[in-house]
């Protein structure tokens, strides 16, 4: 009976310590925090404008031998590594994206983190894209709480490229799937670059004009979608700031939509993958061989992601034309995001010269707002209890995340906390006999039918990853299933089915919201402005 009794007890205190170990790793990291921004502005001026890019690139990591080349580090079959500072561990980076095991050998090119600051004299925007897979909502919030207070930032909004050859920061893609991958110094470091960008760029504000310009159709040249309903968001859509007083260009934002993850899944070496091309075609020119082809605009280049999920790619299948040269790049490989990269580079300089809008004066008006979404996936919910993925869990199994909207002349802003499904965004949501829940379609209409503007930017993985947002009426993952006869790939990364239906009412709220939005178009007036160029010619 003693016996007994101990091992009860030990079985009891065991209980314990993990239920206080798992409420630890899901806590609130950033209790009682809110967010409920609603800012007119009434007037018209000249605005100003800073840019900044500052490396967050990992400067020590140690080779490793790859004996099998199957690109996953696995000691255990022979594979071994050079302990140069000798530690008796061994110092890497696992790369994200495309699971486990996956440590870098090396730096292919810098991963930034790139800002954008717009001050209208009411409110000082800041909008930073960093070249990770994602970043959390907590993450944010600690940055946010970092900022100095004179750099006066009213707003800031950071989007990551969703690059998938880049460092772990969401914990998921360690050297085993029970271990995070995320390097807690890089971590620091990150944050710290972030704020040391935004102040870089709050001290080059300088007066300045905007040019927006947008091709909605060519941008579909390397993308695939790897799951029906075929749904893109190929639009091309840019806004290039220009120095008030000597035209100069300060710097250009750039949204696409399409993970960066062309080098696919046995790249090694850390890089932003084809945005690094893309970003320097547009800012310094698109050259073959020692000629210049196309001359840059100069500046700071930013890129941002739209709406991903579904899931947009330009896969390891689907071959890339170089643009000078008689080959098409199939195999993944540094030459096939070039030629990517500057495919999309003279698509966009060559629009951005011949379809700018050029506005002098303007002004910003925003709407941003925090909210709770169910955590119903339970791998979601295992990774968070067990200290892989800061969750914040603001609520029992509900976790705070944020969405914003602005406008800026005739541009219009939205933002999303993850992957969003293309037909969310652009329309074309489907449902079908055999989808796992009896609903009509929930998020409808389109959210970009319900923006202002001429030029409507999404921008995605906007201050959270939340993962895939599915609509509900195609969330499939019990038989028979709609399309085929395996489920598609997406709802195992996505926080529940309730996402999109909850996401889609806050933003259209948002929208709704949006202080000094003119009345919503009619249906003519909205085909008019969206849709693709190709029906308007």
């Amino acid at each position: 009976m003693k016996i007994i009794k101990i091992i009860g007890i030990s079985l009891l205190v065991l209980v314990i310590a993990l239920c206080i170990y798992s409420y630890n790793n899901m806590r609130d990291r950033h209790p009682g925090y809110s967010l409920d921004l609603k800012i007119e502005n009434k007037e018209s001026r000249v605005m100003r404008a800073g840019f900044a890019a500052v490396t967050i690139t990992p400067e020590y990591m140690e080779p490793w031998n790859d004996v099998d080349n199957n690109a996953r580090y696995e000691p255990e079959k022979g594979d071994t590594y050079e302990d140069l500072n000798g530690n008796g561990k061994f110092d890497t980076y696992w790369i994200a994206g495309f699971g486990n095991k996956v440590a870098a050998q090396g730096v292919h090119d810098d991963l930034w983190a790139r800002t954008m600051v717009l001050d209208d004299g009411n409110t000082r925007l800041a909008l930073t894209a960093v070249d990770v897979i994602g970043m959390f909502h907590p993450m944010v919030v600690d940055i946010r709480k970092m900022l100095p207070e004179e750099a006066g930032i009213t707003y800031l909004v950071i989007t990551s490229t969703h690059t998938h050859e880049g460092p772990d920061l969401l914990g998921l893609w360690g050297k085993s799937p029970f271990k995070s991958g995320t390097n807690a110094e890089w971590r620091e470091y990150v944050k710290r670059r972030v704020v040391q960008s935004v102040t870089e760029a709050v001290k080059a504000l300088r007066p300045a004009h905007f040019h927006f310009s947008q091709n909605l159709t060519e941008g579909i040249v390397t993308l695939k979608d790897t799951r029906e309903p075929y749904v893109f968001d190929e639009g091309l859509r840019m806004m290039r700031v220009t120095d008030a007083e000597t035209s100069q260009t300060l710097g250009t934002l750039i949204q696409w939509a399409n993970h960066p993850e062309t080098l696919w899944s046995k790249n090694l070496f850390i890089s932003s993958d084809f945005p690094h091309y893309l970003r320097e075609a547009v800012e310094k020119g698109v050259c073959h061989g020692d000629s210049l082809v196309r001359k840059g605009v100069g500046g700071v280049a930013l890129y941002v992601n739209g709406a991903v999920g579904g899931l947009m790619t330009t896969h390891a299948t689907m071959g890339v034309k170089d643009p000078f040269l008689d080959t098409v790049y199939v195999e993944p490989s540094f030459d096939k995001i070039r030629a990517q990269g500057d495919t999309l580079g003279l698509i966009i300089l060559r629009t951005m010269e011949e379809k700018a809008v050029e506005v002098r004066e303007a002004g910003i008006n925003l709407r941003a707002r925090t909210f709770e979404l169910p955590l119903k996936n339970k791998l979601f919910r295992l990774a968070a209890a067990i200290g892989l993925m800061d969750a914040d869990m603001a609520g029992w199994m509900k976790k705070r995340t944020e969405a914003a909207v602005w406008s800026i002349g005739p541009a219009g802003f939205i933002t999303f906390p993850g992957e969003l499904y293309p037909e969310i965004l652009n329309g074309g949501i489907e449902a079908l006999p055999g989808r796992d829940f009896t609903v009509s379609t929930q998020e409808a209409p389109p959210l970009r039918d319900l923006m202002q503007g001429e030029f409507r930017f999404g921008l995605g993985l906007a201050n959270d990853e939340i993962g895939y947002i599915i609509p509900k009426s195609q969330w499939d993952v019990k038989k028979p299933y709609i399309y085929r006869d395996n489920p598609y790939y997406g709802e195992e990364n996505s926080l529940g089915p309730e996402t999109a239906p909850l996401l889609y009412k806050e933003l259209r709220l948002l929208l709704k919201e949006l202080p000094g939005a003119p009345p919503l178009p009619s249906k003519t007036e909205q085909a008019g402005d969206v849709l693709p160029e190709r029906i308007k010619k």
